[in-house]
C-alpha cells in the first residue's frame, strides 16, 4: 500500500511571515553577539550598536556575589565598559539562545560564559558563567525593519571560576 502524505503548500504571506519571524530571530540574536563580539575585539562602535540610547544593563547580582554594590546601569554607564575592560583579554561564549517574538518587541535568554583575563598577568582570570535576560526592540528609524536593540539586559552569575579582583577589584573588609 502506498501512502501519499497530505502536503500543505504554504501561501506567499504564509512564508513571508516565517521569513521574517526567521530573519528577526536571527537579528535578535545577534543584538547580543553584537554586545559580546564588541567587547572581545575592543570595538566601542560594535559594542554600542547592541543598545538603545535609553538602555539598562543591570550587573548588580554578579557584583553582590563578589561583595561590591553597583547600580543598575544606564547608556552612560554601559558605553564605559570597554574602558573598564581596556586592560583585561576577554572571551564572550553566547549559547541557548531562546527568542520570543511580539511584534516590534522580542526577549531573548541566553547563557553566556564571559573570560576575563588581565593582559599584563595572563595567569590571572575570572569565568563567569551567567544567564542573561534580555528585552529588546526593532529600531524605528529605519520604518520597522532597523536592527534589534537592547532595551534591557540583566545578568546573572550561576558559577564562577578564578580571581574576582580581576573584574571586580580587591574585596573590600
Amino acid at each position: 500500500m502506498t501512502v501519499t502524505p497530505d502536503l500543505h503548500t504554504p501561501s506567499p504571506a504564509d512564508l513571508d511571515a516565517l521569513l521574517r519571524a526567521l530573519r528577526d530571530t536571527q537579528e535578535v540574536v545577534d543584538a547580543l553577539y553584537r554586545f559580546a563580539a564588541g567587547q572581545d575585539r575592543k570595538d566601542t562602535a560594535l559594542f554600542l550598536s547592541a543598545f538603545t540610547p535609553d538602555a539598562t544593563l543591570d550587573f548588580t547580582q554578579p557584583a553582590r556575589r563578589f561583595g561590591r554594590e553597583v547600580p543598575v546601569m544606564d547608556h552612560d554607564a554601559i558605553a564605559g565598559i570597554p574602558d573598564t575592560l581596556a586592560p583585561l583579554a576577554t572571551t564572550h561564549t553566547v549559547t541557548n539562545p531562546r527568542v520570543t517574538l511580539d511584534g516590534d518587541r522580542a526577549t531573548l535568554t541566553a547563557l553566556v560564559g564571559a573570560q576575563h583575563v588581565v593582559a599584563a598577568a595572563p595567569e590571572r582570570h575570572l569565568l563567569l558563567k551567567n544567564d542573561y535576560d534580555v528585552d529588546l526592540v526593532r529600531d524605528d528609524s529605519a520604518h520597522g525593519d532597523g536592527p534589534w536593540r537592547v532595551a534591557r539586559m540583566v545578568i546573572r552569575t550561576v558559577w564562577h571560576d578564578g580571581d574576582p579582583a580581576v573584574l571586580f577589584g580587591e574585596a573590600r573588609p
